[in-house]
């Protein structure tokens, strides 16, 4: 299969994921694009078989890049298996209320661009305090104490699957 993998990173963590899943696709055969939604321009879908899109949230949604590229190509991506990956540090924690408001997220993000994602997938991010201005640092540093987390403010922490995104991968798309 020839399959599209278009994604929008803020600290570079949902890139770490793209091109882990663009391995896992690629280890089995498969053709893979790894695409930057603020470059994928008049990418043409039919030259693809399938596509992910991934980004993560940041403040309640995804990031407008990629939102504008899923309305812009929402006729090409309905005609194909797609998946949606949508990064969050909430998926570290087991806060029901957290994964109901990230399922509306990815709800409103594919409603709005007229999409209907064939399988949609959250995955954990990171911390990546290395990354961060001394604002972001504090706001993240608050966010993980009333999560009752607590982060070294000096190093980044992974919280992503690897193992479970493989099988997602693995088994994608499904039939």
């Amino acid at each position: 299969m020839r399959i599209l993998i278009c994604y929008a990173s803020t600290e570079g963590q949902t890139r770490k994921i793209c091109r882990f899943c663009a391995e896992q696709l690629m280890a089995r055969g498969d053709s893979v694009e790894l695409l930057p939604a603020e470059e994928a321009g008049e990418i043409d879908l039919a030259i693809f078989d399938a596509a992910i899109l991934a980004g993560s949230v940041h403040v309640g949604r995804l990031q407008a890049a990629l939102a504008g590229f899923a309305a812009a190509h929402v006729g090409g991506l309905n005609g194909m298996p797609t998946l949606l990956l949508v990064v969050s540090l909430a998926m570290a924690g087991n806060d029901p209320k957290d994964r109901a408001e990230l399922d509306r997220i990815a709800a409103g993000f594919a409603q709005k661009a007229g999409w209907t994602p064939g399988q949609v997938a959250h995955v954990a991010g990171a911390f990546r305090f290395t990354e961060y201005d001394f604002f972001r640092s504090l706001a993240m540093r608050w966010i993980a104490h009333s999560k009752g987390e607590t982060v070294d403010s000096h190093k980044d922490t992974e919280y992503t699957d690897w193992a479970a995104l493989a099988d997602l991968i693995r088994g994608w798309p499904a039939g």
